[in-house]
């Protein structure tokens, strides 16, 4: 199906672009969040005619993604789990875990927006996460997990 990008979409394409993708991933993801729009004649001279609008509002969001990244400067989520002598976690820490923690924090972010490059945590220690906060802008947090404390 071609669609034109609403706005700019990880490795597809910019504001704008006509792509080629297939039906499904149109139909369930891009057209109804917004980020893809079908690509007929009529939707075409509408893009256009609210072409600048759209870039205003995409400059906008980029502004505003890149000042709460400066928000998450040494930013360190603890995160307490049940854990083996060995330091290896009953479980994992999962990107779930981690939005949780920094919900916590004051943070708002979807648990899809944190990238576990490694998968998901299963060490006690200290680990670097990315918050992927707009497709151009990334923050680094620290994410320390720690053995919970047992109470006999």
């Amino acid at each position: 199906m071609q669609v034109i990008l609403m706005e700019k979409v990880g490795t597809l394409g910019g504001l704008g672009d006509l792509v080629n993708v297939k039906n499904g991933y149109a139909r369930n993801f891009l057209i109804p969040k917004g980020k893809a729009t079908r690509a007929t004649p009529k939707a075409m001279k509408e893009f256009e005619a609210k072409r600048a609008e759209l870039e205003r509002a995409a400059a906008e969001k980029l502004a505003a993604a890149q000042a709460y990244a400066e928000k998450f400067e040494g930013v360190i989520v603890k995160i307490a789990r049940k854990a083996g002598v060995d330091g290896r976690l009953f479980g994992s820490v999962s990107n779930f875990d981690v939005a949780d923690g920094l919900r916590v924090l004051g943070f708002e972010v979807e648990k899809s927006d944190i990238r576990m490059a490694a998968g998901p945590l299963k060490m006690i220690g200290e680990s670097q996460l990315e918050v992927s906060l707009h497709s151009d802008v990334l923050a680094t947090i620290t994410v320390v997990v720690v053995a919970e404390q047992f109470k006999l």
